[in-house]
């Protein structure tokens, strides 16, 4: 006797950019149908209930131009288990082995929407927490990899003394012996602490988290006993899903800072892998980052400005529940390019400046400047 499982009819919608002629995107739509579903001979299905809501949907298929058409594909809500991991899989699991297909945006009804709780600060709790309203957030790195925990203590107060909102690790501090994870974690913790005390401002440090997987947890505990205000996570290493359990987590209660190490080969092809939009935009919304790195245009990185954009508008789309988050452009940023940058990204952002507010001067001073440039410039 077969078990019949009912289903709500509930589906979201998949748009793939599919290269190649209209025959050819045809068979790969209809490919994407079965591959990401049961993976099985479509023809050697015998129950109408799978066909009709197991497997996916090609909703339309459009051409864009000669040799690139654009496929809408539904699948059914219960195929994701409504989970990330799973969400992830069944958009691009095998496909993703494929060349020429490329997800651009994704759909997600309410019933899907409510399985994840999303940003816990989000745009408007930042701004809160932080207790600023009306310009950008600051934000620097901790550079260059090889200091003492010591001199990374030093360099954080002069950071939180000169006005940065948000000093975070760079993403490659981890364990090593020369900075040890706990060490650096107290030291420079206490260290916003007592900047804090002189300014009176809330500043935050945000500790990268780094592996192994097993101890994630129990580090990300410590950080919070030890003062820490945040986290840096870099899906692309961890996982998205790592990285949903760590904002969903009540105990930690913690803003995250998505970083995008590890995640360039699925954006850099024009045809294949994800769209900006979609993997600095939508997906670290749903696992619940309150703010997403990544590398700015004109910097030592080659996003151009429309992806940049793509990616402002991945961050404060309409989804759902879910809070609108702060896009943080990075790599290679300058202080005196802050004028340009807010007049595209405005002042919802996170400016984050590194190794350049090192440069001449000293860094509470530059810090300063930066402030000044940035209280200047908002809108």
């Amino acid at each position: 006797m077969s078990h019949h499982y009912s289903y709500s009819g509930d589906r979201f919608t998949v748009v793939y950019d599919i290269t190649g002629n209209e025959a050819v995107a045809q068979t790969k739509a209809e490919g994407i149908c079965i591959e990401q579903t049961i993976e099985f001979p479509a023809d050697l299905v015998t129950s109408e209930e799978i066909k009709r809501h197991v497997i996916g949907q090609l909703k339309n298929l459009q051409k864009i131009n000669e040799d690139l058409y654009q496929a809408e594909i539904s699948f059914a809500v219960e195929v994701t288990g409504f989970e990330i991991i799973q969400l992830l899989n069944v958009l691009f699991g095998n496909t993703s082995i494929q060349t020429g297909i490329k997800v651009v945006s994704v759909n997600l009804p309410e019933s899907l929407l409510k399985a994840f709780r999303g940003p816990r600060f989000g745009r408007e709790g930042l701004r809160k927490l932080l207790n600023v309203s009306d310009r950008p957030l600051l934000c620097s790195a901790l550079k260059p990899m090889g200091l003492s925990t010591e001199e990374l203590a030093n360099i954080v107060y002069d950071y939180a003394l000169g006005g940065i909102d948000i000093i975070k690790d760079d993403h490659g501090f981890a364990n090593q012996s020369f900075s040890p994870f706990e060490e650096r974690v107290a030291k420079c913790s206490e260290a916003v602490f007592k900047a804090n005390q002189i300014t009176g401002k809330k500043s935050i440090y945000l500790p990268n988290i780094p592996g192994p997987t097993m101890d994630i947890f129990e580090k990300a505990e410590y950080a919070k006993q030890n003062g820490a205000g945040g986290l840096l996570v870099s899906p692309g290493l961890l996982g998205f899903d790592v990285l949903r359990a760590l904002a969903d987590n009540d105990d930690l209660r913690f803003p995250i800072m998505s970083h995008p190490a590890m995640l360039g080969s699925f954006t850099s092809s024009k045809n294949h892998g994800f769209s900006h939009y979609f993997l600095y935009g939508t997906l670290p919304r749903l696992a619940g980052a309150d703010m997403v790195v990544f590398p700015v245009f004109g910097g030592r990185f080659s996003f151009s400005v429309d992806e940049c954009q793509e990616i402002i508008n991945g961050c404060s789309d309409d989804l759902g529940q879910l809070s609108p988050v702060l896009p943080v452009p990075a790599g290679g940023m300058r202080v005196d390019r802050v004028p340009e940058m807010i007049d595209f990204f405005g002042n919802d952002m996170v400016l984050l400046i590194g190794g350049n507010l090192q440069r001449g001067g000293t860094l509470v001073e530059n810090c300063k400047r930066f402030l000044d440039l940035v209280r200047e410039n908002s809108r």
